[in-house]
């Protein structure tokens, strides 16, 4: 059996929670998301971009222009390397935890991303 590895969260920022047509209703959930991919590359500046393997992001009822592969865009957006890919979870109430377990999963498992 092989062993699993252990996987860890080092930093963490979320982005604000709106509400319909609130404050935040004119800025794209991707911009919102870069700057944070931003601030955890600034945060911790031994960070290497070029060996970030993914971008898992969790995103509940996407429609419209908000209907892409959130987590993609905001990588390119946050200036990541065009290599980094992206995937976006939509598990309505869950989306964000989805996200953070599948990422400790392949992490875990060391599945290739």
């Amino acid at each position: 059996m092989t062993q699993l590895k252990n996987a860890y969260i080092c930093d963490g920022i979320r982005t604000p929670i709106g509400r319909f047509g609130g404050a935040l209703a004119t800025i794209r959930p991707d911009d919102l998301l870069a700057h944070v991919i931003k601030e955890l590359i600034h945060r911790n500046p031994d960070l290497n971009p070029e060996k970030i393997e993914d971008v898992i992001a969790g995103c509940a009822n996407q429609a419209g222009e908000d209907n892409r592969n959130i987590a993609r865009m905001s990588a390119l957006l946050a200036g990541l390397p065009n290599n980094v890919p992206g995937v976006t979870i939509n598990r309505l109430c869950a989306s964000g935890l989805d996200s953070v377990a599948m990422a400790a999963r392949n992490i875990a498992t060391g599945e290739p991303i």
